[in-house]
């Protein structure tokens, strides 16, 4: 069974940055897609950011947009969210999640993914 490991995450002010890793239990090829989904205390889950393909496709939800970046480190096996900037609104959990490309004709959230981590908490705040 896959799994994906979150960490990375902690107390931030608001203003500053934080790095998130997800590391898969086994290698992923570029055939998979892996996003970031954060889920605040009364809200529902929101897709944040994806990355898939070989040339390394990317989507950002407009709230974080300019402030956020997905990267992939192949040989790692390790996918990063780099979050610049955070404000308060950016406290959640944030998970990451992997579906295969085969299971999916989606260019963009929302995907249904198949796997998803355990989350990392990502509190902003003064």
């Amino acid at each position: 069974q896959l799994q994906l490991v979150e960490s990375g995450g902690g107390l931030v002010q608001p203003g500053g940055s934080l790095r998130l890793s997800c590391a898969p239990s086994e290698f992923l090829s570029d055939n998979w897609v892996i996003g970031w989904i954060r889920q605040a205390p009364g809200k529902g889950r929101e897709a944040v950011s994806t990355i898939s393909g070989g040339d390394g496709s990317t989507y950002y939800d407009d709230s974080v947009m300019g402030r956020y970046t997905i990267s992939r480190n192949h040989a790692k096996n390790t996918v990063y969210l780099q979050m610049n900037n955070l404000k308060p609104e950016d406290t959640a959990v944030y998970i990451c999640a992997a579906v295969h490309s085969r299971r999916t004709t989606r260019l963009r959230p929302p995907y249904v993914y198949d796997f998803w981590g355990q989350g990392t908490h990502v509190n902003v705040s003064s």
